[in-house]
């Protein structure tokens, strides 16, 4: 496994991500402890030391499975990232609450890397207002943390003048091939280089989005390396740029763990005719007209019980295939349909990438309703 000079410490280039561990049941977010444990282990003996969690993932319990994932192996021996949820918080000594109680939950004394999370346009206030950064100096001073950094979730204009507040460790940006430009990653990664912030990736295969693009944009990649599969291409683009230190991948099963593990083991970074093969590719794939959903789910739980994640996932699914009678069968099963929105605009006001929620629903609940009777005649 590659790693990386970070401070006086050396970082595995790619992290565990802890948001989408395996489930006991797809309907909850209960996490598999067994099935999860065996991720967490095969990454670890094969190099991986940088585990992050977050306070909300899996319904609170993801920093609890960290702690006891982990326990079996010397503290020293791996670094944990954990963030601090500012919607948590109503006053400042909520900061202490929310922090003692993570570090009951997993067990340990310190975190390694601390991070103000989700910093957006609609919450950055919040974290001026309760004196987010001046609470984290002041554990980093008593030992509790060793790096202070924050995960971004908005403009270029923004994190400038983030960067620029304080002098933070570290930034984890959404970057990956698709959003390089579309969602100005290109501009905000250079931002952390210019303040000499160390840049930690998430969303690099973009919610999995990037793991099977479309069969034209498939083939191109196949042409390649046909032994390689399809999310290395993005693991690669990420770890290939200079001032990436870990690339995070929330890895749900054995598969996606042992292929990320070789992707990084003896790496090799992309040549300039991989890149001209990938912009190719990116192009094929952006002509279908998908929905830009990671399946983060920080729009759940909606109060008309939509699932929203899932209801993109069956028409992304859709617009790949086009199968129309697979879309209205999935449709119908789903207890969480579009038809269920009322515009609320609650939703679209947490997601990271800014999707125009409800107007999709309406267009899948549309499209449903031009293909149900087709395909059942």
């Amino acid at each position: 496994m590659r790693r990386k000079k970070f401070r006086e410490i050396e970082v595995s280039s790619l992290g565990l991500g802890c948001m989408r561990l395996p489930k006991l049941n797809p309907d909850n977010e209960a996490i598999d402890f067994e099935r999860a444990q065996e991720i967490v282990d095969y990454a670890y003996e094969h190099g991986v030391n940088y585990f992050d969690t977050a306070y909300p993932y899996h319904g609170g319990e993801s920093e609890v499975f960290v702690g006891k994932a982990l326990a079996k192996y010397p503290r020293n021996s791996f670094y944990v990232a954990t963030k601090m949820p500012i919607w948590e918080v109503k006053s400042e000594e909520d900061l202490d609450r929310i922090f003692a109680e993570q570090l009951e939950k997993t067990g340990f004394d310190y975190f390694d890397f601390y991070l103000c999370h989700s910093i957006q346009d609609g919450n950055y206030d919040a974290y001026v207002k309760y004196n987010v950064f001046d609470f984290l100096q002041r554990k980093r001073d008593e030992g509790k943390i060793r790096y202070i950094g924050f995960s971004f979730h908005s403009t270029p204009e923004l994190l400038e003048k983030v960067c620029s507040a304080h002098k933070w460790d570290f930034a984890q940006l959404q970057l990956n091939y698709l959003d390089w430009e579309r969602q100005n990653a290109k501009m905000q990664y250079e931002i952390l280089k210019k303040y000499n912030m160390a840049c930690m990736v998430m969303e690099p295969v973009r919610g999995g989005a990037l793991a099977d693009l479309c069969p034209e944009a498939n083939d191109m990649l196949k042409q390649v390396h046909s032994d390689k599969s399809i999310a290395s291409w993005a693991i690669r683009f990420a770890a290939s740029l200079e001032n990436v230190m870990v690339v995070l991948s929330g890895m749900s099963n054995m598969e996606q763990v042992r292929d990320n593990v070789a992707t990084l083991t003896d790496f090799e970074p992309l040549t300039d005719n991989e890149r001209d093969v990938l912009e190719q590719a990116k192009q094929a794939y952006i002509k279908k007209d998908t929905v830009p959903c990671t399946g983060c789910r920080y729009c759940m739980d909606c109060t008309q019980g939509v699932d929203i994640p899932k209801m993109f996932k069956i028409y992304n699914d859709f617009v790949m295939t086009d199968n129309k009678s697979k879309f209205t069968d999935e449709y119908e099963n789903e207890q969480g349909k579009s038809n269920l929105c009322v515009s609320c605009g609650i939703c679209a006001r947490n997601c990271p990438q800014h999707i125009k929620i409800a107007e999709n629903m309406t267009k899948i609940s549309d499209l449903y309703q031009k293909y149900v009777n087709k395909t059942k005649n």
